[in-house]
């Protein structure tokens, strides 16, 4: 969407206004603040009443050798009806690091363009990219920002993993409403059926995994889950509609193919019925 200036009026050469000339902080973030503060999402007026919108999950996370994984369902619900069966709730926050959303879709969208926005913004301004700690508090500030919203039910909670290219790993940090930031140590989940993603990541996970393997248990994860919580969707053979996956590493963000996606279900499927590869040819 594209929002026209309220700032200060353009002079009549032609030229910007100095708020975009003048030299300033590095973060975008705090230059809406300063001169069109209305248009960051904490900001805005919202009607009265309750306000019924979109809501996602889940998202899980986890490390293996070499970077992280993020991948998330496609199911947004509203209330007890299903929204929307294809929402994608993981996207690329930067080269090196990935955000995967849950809770009000509407506004975790919005604030992931604006994160994507700010990181872009400081690599301009600045030269050189921010270290993943530094992502990391951003995002947690921007929650922050938030908390207004949060209050009144739309609250966004975003899982941010990416791969820390001075210690040379992949790394995961979750969040609360407040803006509160935690490091997670290898594997995670946020949304209504996290707790069924969580258990089966328990189970799952191993040290020294490669990247497919870890693909394998964030789909067994999001399966998991989608067969105890409503709100979740499971892989959707008939409409072709798989989870988003991506992979981050030192060669930087990937989305995970849906030919693999659908092999590594199937993968799943089998196992879960006793199946081998033959039997299921047959």
């Amino acid at each position: 969407m594209v929002h026209s200036w309220s700032g200060p009026a353009q002079p009549s050469s032609g030229r910007l206004p100095h708020a975009f000339t003048t030299p300033g902080s590095s973060s975008f973030v705090e230059f809406l603040a300063g001169h069109a503060p209305e248009l960051l999402p904490g900001n805005r007026p919202l009607p009265a009443g309750e306000v019924h919108a979109p809501h996602g999950t889940t998202i899980v996370a986890l490390t293996f050798d070499g970077g992280v994984v993020v991948a998330g369902d496609r199911r947004a619900t509203m209330g007890s009806m299903i929204a929307s069966r294809h929402i994608e709730k993981v996207f690329p926050a930067d080269e090196f690091s990935a955000v995967g959303i849950a809770g009000t879709a509407g506004l975790a969208i919005e604030l992931v363009r604006l994160f994507q926005l700010e990181l872009e913004h400081y690599e301009k301004i600045e030269g050189s990219l921010l270290s993943l700690d530094g992502k990391a508090n951003r995002l947690a500030t921007m929650i922050r920002g938030n908390l207004g919203l949060a209050m009144q039910g739309l609250a966004v909670v975003p899982l941010f993993g990416g791969y820390d290219l001075d210690r040379r790993v992949g790394r995961l940090f979750s969040y609360d409403v407040t803006g509160g930031r935690y490091e997670e140590h290898d594997h995670h989940a946020v949304g209504s059926g996290s707790v069924f993603a969580r258990g089966s990541l328990k189970k799952r996970w191993s040290a020294g995994m490669d990247a497919a393997d870890a693909v394998r248990v964030a789909v067994e994860a999001l399966v998991d889950a989608a067969d105890d919580d409503s709100a979740t969707g499971g892989p959707d053979h008939v409409r072709q509609i798989w989870p988003v996956v991506a992979t981050v590493t030192a060669a930087g963000y990937l989305r995970v193919a849906d030919d693999e996606l659908a092999a590594a279900v199937a993968g799943v499927e089998r196992a879960r019925r006793g199946a081998t590869d033959e039997e299921d040819v047959r």
